[in-house]
């Protein structure tokens, strides 16, 4: 049986929080939550290996954990070098923020005629950075592996069970919207529930 990996507990407490901030009516960006997620990304040593694997072709969203209750779910982006997202929103609250590598994100707002134009300036995110994503303040955007030449990774914290949210891909120059549902790269998440390494070690400790 492999062993856990070791660092696998800084995902289990960041869900934790989650949870506990969480209520009934659902989980609310707000600045306790933001905070422990920006937390979690100064650390890269809790991804598991299989949840960093990219596609030739295709930019991958694994998984890490949904809330039973749908309230949140969390999922690391991989972008194989140069890939991108088309056009695309949401609906449903998000942060994204960078674990290795970079992400460049340019966002679109509507014009009158209905096509998008671009949102001012693309930004990049750099590791340990963290973006914002509000359907009510547009949350319309492309989104580009900022390297050419290998891979880089997001982890991404969404307001609802993201790859079974219908939302909407874009043809920027008419603002034409096509329904999709993303669903997961993965047929399976990260076993945060193993903790034996930390039971054997208190085990040790007191033998």
């Amino acid at each position: 049986m492999p062993e856990p990996i070791a660092g696998l507990d800084r995902l289990r407490s960041f869900i934790a929080t989650a949870t506990r901030l969480a209520g009934p009516a659902g989980l609310a960006q707000s600045p306790a939550l933001e905070s422990a997620f920006a937390e979690l990304l100064r650390h890269d040593d809790w991804l598991p290996e299989a949840c960093t694997v990219p596609h030739p072709q295709y930019y991958q969203q694994y998984l890490l954990h949904c809330d039973p209750l749908e309230r949140f779910s969390m999922v690391s982006f991989v972008w194989g070098p140069g890939q991108s997202t088309p056009v695309h929103d949401h609906e449903v609250w998000g942060y994204v923020g960078m674990l290795r590598g970079a992400e460049i994100n340019q966002r679109y707002v509507r014009e009158a005629d209905g096509g998008l134009r671009p949102a001012g300036a693309a930004s990049t995110l750099m590791p340990g950075d963290v973006e914002r994503l509000a359907p009510e303040e547009g949350d319309i955007h492309q989104v580009f592996n900022a390297h050419a030449d290998r891979v880089s990774i997001s982890v991404h914290l969404y307001g609802g069970n993201i790859g079974a949210v219908s939302r909407h891909v874009y043809d920027p120059a008419t603002g034409v919207a096509k329904p999709f549902v993303s669903g997961y790269s993965s047929a399976s998440v990260p076993n945060l529930w193993d903790r034996s390494l930390a039971v054997r070690a208190g085990l040790a400790a007191s033998a």
